[in-house]
């Protein structure tokens, strides 16, 4: 296993990944579609110039490349932000005409380009297109003074993509902020003298919402076009509470760096979170991102002090001695965690630590994870009652159940 240049200049360690995300090694040589791992997440907004302050003074992110009007694009801003070996880049419209006002008004703040790390953009696209896949963009490249990187596009479910990025051409690295179109840029904003450099450190996985009886056809298409493995599966009893239901499939990368949990509806009494996330949303998307901390206390404190309100979770939880037993010791005692309405599981391999805020934008649409894993490969299936019967309550506070 090697790092790659994101986790280099976070200045993370394989042991650190391990733990964080859970790491494990493949042959890539074997990979018909090697992915190095997370690219950049890129975001559509409403206000990127605003959403880019709240992303750096309340998530703790640090701003590091822009591109706008200022630098020759008309069409929209963008503003690159870094937390760790995490990237996002948030897009919000400058021109009447973009296109991204259409597609913000369909679909209000959301994920709009997964884009992945490759090695070699057109190994992967002449598998894609072998396995069927739609190509949104042949490949291409791009340079700069900073030197050149390689990219296309595939689609995935309803209008999200995958962008394929290849940074290093001919031998050499790109060495720029982002892509070409983008330069360096640092904030004005200066966070608080006892905040910590930062408040998670890698993205462990991305949660995407499709339609009833989509969900299969999607995990083949991760399978089939991408080579990766099936994870783990949670049907039936597994996630559904006395009210609602859904079914996840979890599939990922050779590596497990890159992980997608791909839920679907159940037919049930009342309206499940994704049925709620597909109206709003207007279709399939990317539901939620998991941010990987080694320290979720401090994490969450840091949050709940510049406003960041999450999901609630019954001191009855915390209470259950069946819980209590099954958990066994942990690295906190309980108490910390009941005061935080924090979450635990246990698995054959450990245990981890998770919290989910509330939806980040005016619809119930997209919300964070906050997870902590103590040699855990699991997503937090004893959970999954306790943390889908809070989110009921809210759905229910918004007249959605």
């Amino acid at each position: 296993m090697t790092l790659t240049e994101a986790e280099r200049e976070a200045q993370l360690n394989l042991e650190q990944l391990k733990q964080l995300v859970g790491l494990v090694e493949y042959d890539a040589d074997r990979d018909p579609f090697p992915v190095t791992g997370w690219d950049a997440i890129v975001f559509v907004v409403g206000n990127a110039t605003q959403a880019a302050h709240y992303y750096q003074s309340a998530w703790g992110m640090e701003l590091v490349a822009y591109s706008g009007p200022e630098n020759g694009n008309r069409d929209h801003k963008a503003f690159v932000l870094k937390s760790g070996s995490i990237k996002f880049v948030l897009k919000g419209a400058v021109s009447p005409d973009s296109p991204l006002i259409a597609h913000h008004a369909k679909h209000g703040d959301g994920v709009v380009d997964i884009a992945l790390e490759v090695p070699d953009v057109d190994k992967c696209i002449a598998q894609a297109k072998a396995a069927g896949a739609t190509v949104l963009a042949e490949p291409y490249e791009m340079s700069d003074e900073h030197g050149t990187v390689r990219l296309a596009a595939i689609a995935t479910y309803g209008e999200t993509r995958h962008t394929l990025v290849q940074r290093e051409v001919g031998g050499v690295r790109y060495a720029g902020p982002h892509v070409p179109g983008y330069v360096a840029r640092s904030s004005t904003f200066v966070k608080r003298e006892s905040a910590p450099k930062r408040l998670f450190q890698a993205l462990d996985h991305i949660v995407g919402n499709v339609e009833l009886g989509k969900m299969d056809e999607w995990v083949a298409f991760y399978n089939k076009v991408m080579g990766f493995v099936n994870m783990a599966e949670f049907v039936g009893d597994d996630i559904a509470t006395e009210y609602s239901a859904l079914m996840s499939k979890v599939v990922a990368n050779g590596n497990h760096r890159v992980k997608f949990p791909l839920n679907e509806p159940a037919i049930a009494k009342k309206r499940s979170q994704i049925d709620e996330y597909l109206d709003f949303y207007t279709g399939p998307g990317a539901q939620h991102l998991a941010l990987a901390t080694n320290d979720i206390l401090r994490t969450v404190d840091e949050l709940t002090k510049e406003g960041v309100e999450f999901l609630d979770t019954p001191d009855a939880y915390y209470d259950d001695p069946e819980l209590r037993a099954r958990i066994g010791q942990v690295r906190v005692p309980i108490e910390e965690l009941k005061s935080r309405k924090i979450l635990v599981d246990r698995d054959e391999d450990g245990y981890l630590l998770q919290i989910f805020t509330k939806p980040l934008g005016d619809r119930p649409t997209v919300f964070f994870e906050i997870i902590e894993r103590h040699g855990s490969l699991g997503f937090g299936k004893g959970n999954f009652k306790a943390l889908f019967e809070s989110i009921e309550r809210e759905q229910d506070k918004r007249g959605n159940l």
